[in-house]
């Protein structure tokens, strides 16, 4: 209700402005001030932000301006504004590419940080973690049958040459997470491995994550490398695939949540990242976003197996990226689709 009364506020201004170049006093009093705001940049679809936005306004009262973008398009803005800083909270992102962009956010430690899992909680507290999202591996069940996919190891095998749905770990942070994942459960060199793995793409590679579903299931691509979140997600819509946790074991990394420096709204800011972190919040993670929660007093979907995680050290992610990208774009050749 809320924000459909703001959305005619601000139509009621739009409107207003296009008669008089001077300020209306009836909307300057219905503007709400600056204690009551918070500006939040999220990477999350609507369907994730939309619902808990919606609730933390109608508990608190605050009137949450939301901006959205890619992941790290929102960074560098959120980088790019410091002098002046725009928005309060960045809501969203993997944690390698907040991880690069530390500098621009203050350590914050919520009053439930005693209650997340084990390793899902950075040094500093930089960041506050939203949810698990473990990397799986997905296949047609019409092209492949159970037991022919069940490893990392199996991406090197020429058997599924061009026949791998990967998006471009260059444009996707959830990508890139999955590219080293995979080579740090494989057991040759980290480069000779990326590089067998690349050509056994054969030059095939997506440029969006959101892709590699649709093109598994539409039987463009036998198999393909995505965050369970998605897999689950199409395939209670009817998809035509299954999902593998890899027997090397797999990343749980999640994604975040973080304070800006200097923040205009820094109280609102702060409420706003207690209440992801809270029960009611993590609690609507496990039921309405299939995914998994981040508090150890939530638990997730018994549908869901356990998962062998493996640690994954997000520093070292991020100050290898650079080399990995670099790699990567000489190793592509022409054939991307």
């Amino acid at each position: 209700m809320k924000k459909r009364v703001w959305a005619l506020f601000c139509l009621l201004s739009l409107l207003l402005c296009a008669c008089s170049s001077s300020p209306d006093p009836v909307m300057e009093a219905l503007t709400p001030p600056e204690e009551d705001r918070l500006v939040v940049y999220t990477s999350h679809k609507e369907e994730v932000y939309g619902p808990i936005v919606k609730e933390f306004e109608e508990r608190t009262g605050v009137w949450v301006e939301v901006v959205t973008g890619g992941t790290n398009e929102l960074l560098e803005r959120i980088s790019d504004e410091r002098e002046e800083p725009r928005c309060d909270v960045m809501f969203g992102g993997g944690v390698e590419s907040l991880q690069l962009y530390e500098d621009c956010f203050e350590p914050y430690t919520g009053s439930g940080a005693a209650l997340l899992k084990p390793g899902l909680r950075p040094e500093g507290d930089p960041w506050t973690p939203f949810s698990s999202l473990p990397v799986v591996l997905i296949y047609n069940t019409r092209l492949v049958s159970p037991g022919e996919v069940t490893s990392w190891a199996d991406l090197l095998d020429s058997r599924w040459r061009g026949r791998i749905a990967f998006a471009d770990p260059a444009v996707s942070g959830s990508s890139y997470t999955a590219a080293i994942t995979m080579l740090l459960c494989l057991s040759g060199d980290l480069w000779d491995d990326l590089a067998a793995f690349e050509e056994n793409l054969d030059g095939r590679i997506l440029k969006d994550s959101g892709d590699v579903v649709t093109e598994v299931d539409a039987g463009g691509y036998a198999i393909g490398i995505t965050l369970e979140e998605t897999a689950l997600k199409r395939q209670s819509q009817g998809a035509n695939i299954a999902i593998v946790y890899p027997v090397e074991g797999t990343s749980t990394l999640p994604d975040g949540t973080a304070l800006v420096i200097g923040a205009r709204h820094g109280d609102n800011a702060r409420a706003f990242l207690e209440f992801v972190q809270g029960a009611d919040v993590q609690t609507l993670v496990v039921s309405s976003f299939s995914r998994r929660s981040v508090r150890s007093d939530v638990a997730d979907l018994d549908t869901l197996p356990a998962v062998k995680s493996i640690e994954y050290d997000a520093h070292w992610a991020s100050g290898i990226k650079e080399e990995f990208l670099s790699r990567w774009e000489a190793g592509r050749g022409e054939g991307t689709s």
